[in-house]
Protein backbone atom coordinates (compact mmCIF):
# COMPACT_ATOMS: atom_id res chain seq x y z
CA UNK A 1 0.00 0.00 0.00
CA UNK A 2 1.29 3.46 -0.90
CA UNK A 3 -0.20 6.66 0.45
CA UNK A 4 0.72 10.05 -0.98
CA UNK A 5 0.59 12.39 1.99
CA UNK A 6 0.41 15.55 -0.14
CA UNK A 7 -3.00 14.43 -1.43
CA UNK A 8 -4.29 14.57 2.15
CA UNK A 9 -2.35 17.49 3.64
CA UNK A 10 -1.10 19.64 0.80
CA UNK A 11 2.28 21.27 1.47
CA UNK A 12 1.61 21.59 5.19
CA UNK A 13 1.27 18.49 7.37
CA UNK A 14 0.03 20.41 10.37
CA UNK A 15 -3.46 19.11 11.04
CA UNK A 16 -4.13 16.54 13.74
CA UNK A 17 -7.27 15.58 11.77
CA UNK A 18 -5.13 14.73 8.73
CA UNK A 19 -2.80 12.72 10.94
CA UNK A 20 -5.72 10.76 12.34
CA UNK A 21 -7.06 10.07 8.81
CA UNK A 22 -3.67 8.68 7.79
CA UNK A 23 -3.50 6.51 10.91
CA UNK A 24 -6.97 5.11 10.21
CA UNK A 25 -5.98 4.25 6.64
CA UNK A 26 -2.68 2.53 7.42
CA UNK A 27 -3.19 0.94 10.84
CA UNK A 28 -5.35 -2.01 9.64
CA UNK A 29 -2.88 -2.89 6.88
CA UNK A 30 0.05 -2.76 9.30
CA UNK A 31 -1.78 -4.90 11.87
CA UNK A 32 -2.33 -7.49 9.13
CA UNK A 33 1.42 -7.51 8.44
CA UNK A 34 1.12 -5.53 5.22
CA UNK A 35 3.81 -3.16 4.09
CA UNK A 36 2.91 0.51 3.83
CA UNK A 37 4.81 3.33 2.15
CA UNK A 38 4.11 6.93 3.07
CA UNK A 39 5.30 9.23 0.29
CA UNK A 40 5.98 12.75 1.54
CA UNK A 41 6.76 14.27 -1.88
CA UNK A 42 5.94 17.99 -2.01
CA UNK A 43 5.14 18.20 1.72
CA UNK A 44 7.29 20.98 3.15
CA UNK A 45 6.14 21.73 6.71
CA UNK A 46 5.37 19.36 9.58
CA UNK A 47 4.17 19.76 13.15
CA UNK A 48 4.24 17.29 15.99
CA UNK A 49 0.42 17.01 16.24
CA UNK A 50 0.34 15.58 12.73
CA UNK A 51 3.09 13.02 13.34
CA UNK A 52 1.78 12.07 16.79
CA UNK A 53 -1.52 10.98 15.29
CA UNK A 54 -0.34 9.68 11.91
CA UNK A 55 2.61 7.61 13.13
CA UNK A 56 3.26 7.98 16.86
CA UNK A 57 0.05 6.29 17.95
CA UNK A 58 0.86 3.26 15.78
CA UNK A 59 3.24 2.25 18.57
CA UNK A 60 0.31 1.47 20.87
CA UNK A 61 -0.61 -1.39 18.50
CA UNK A 62 2.66 -2.36 16.79
CA UNK A 63 6.15 -2.90 18.18
CA UNK A 64 8.89 -0.55 17.07
CA UNK A 65 10.72 -3.41 15.33
CA UNK A 66 7.62 -4.46 13.40
CA UNK A 67 6.88 -0.87 12.46
CA UNK A 68 10.43 -0.44 11.15
CA UNK A 69 9.97 -3.51 8.93
CA UNK A 70 6.48 -2.68 7.67
CA UNK A 71 6.43 1.11 7.31
CA UNK A 72 8.55 2.90 4.71
CA UNK A 73 8.81 6.66 4.50
CA UNK A 74 9.91 8.21 1.23
CA UNK A 75 10.76 11.76 0.24
CA UNK A 76 10.60 13.05 3.82
CA UNK A 77 12.61 16.28 4.09
CA UNK A 78 15.32 16.62 6.77
CA UNK A 79 13.23 18.77 9.14
CA UNK A 80 10.33 16.31 8.93
CA UNK A 81 12.69 13.38 9.53
CA UNK A 82 14.20 15.04 12.59
CA UNK A 83 10.79 15.85 14.07
CA UNK A 84 9.52 12.33 13.38
CA UNK A 85 12.56 10.85 15.11
CA UNK A 86 11.63 12.77 18.27
CA UNK A 87 7.95 11.80 17.98
CA UNK A 88 8.80 8.10 17.67
CA UNK A 89 11.18 8.20 20.65
CA UNK A 90 8.52 9.90 22.77
CA UNK A 91 5.79 7.50 21.63
CA UNK A 92 7.93 4.48 22.44
CA UNK A 93 8.42 5.79 25.99
CA UNK A 94 4.78 6.75 26.37
CA UNK A 95 3.33 3.42 25.25
CA UNK A 96 5.92 1.24 26.99
CA UNK A 97 5.77 2.82 30.45
CA UNK A 98 2.34 2.60 32.13
CA UNK A 99 3.30 5.00 34.93
CA UNK A 100 4.57 7.62 32.48
CA UNK A 101 1.42 7.21 30.35
CA UNK A 102 -0.81 7.69 33.39
CA UNK A 103 1.13 10.79 34.50
CA UNK A 104 0.99 12.35 31.04
CA UNK A 105 -2.71 11.56 30.63
CA UNK A 106 -3.45 13.09 34.04
CA UNK A 107 -1.46 16.23 33.28
CA UNK A 108 -3.18 16.67 29.92
CA UNK A 109 -6.58 16.16 31.51
CA UNK A 110 -5.89 18.76 34.19
CA UNK A 111 -4.59 21.21 31.58
CA UNK A 112 -7.71 20.75 29.44
CA UNK A 113 -10.01 21.31 32.43
CA UNK A 114 -8.29 24.62 33.14
CA UNK A 115 -9.50 25.90 29.75
CA UNK A 116 -13.08 24.82 30.29
CA UNK A 117 -13.61 27.52 32.79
Amino acid sequence: MELKIHEITGEYAISSDAGQRIYEQIQPALLDGGKVELDFSDVKVFVSAFFNLAIGQLLKDISGDDLNQLLTLSNLNPSGAELLKTIIANAKQYYSDAERKKAVDTAIGEYAVSFEG
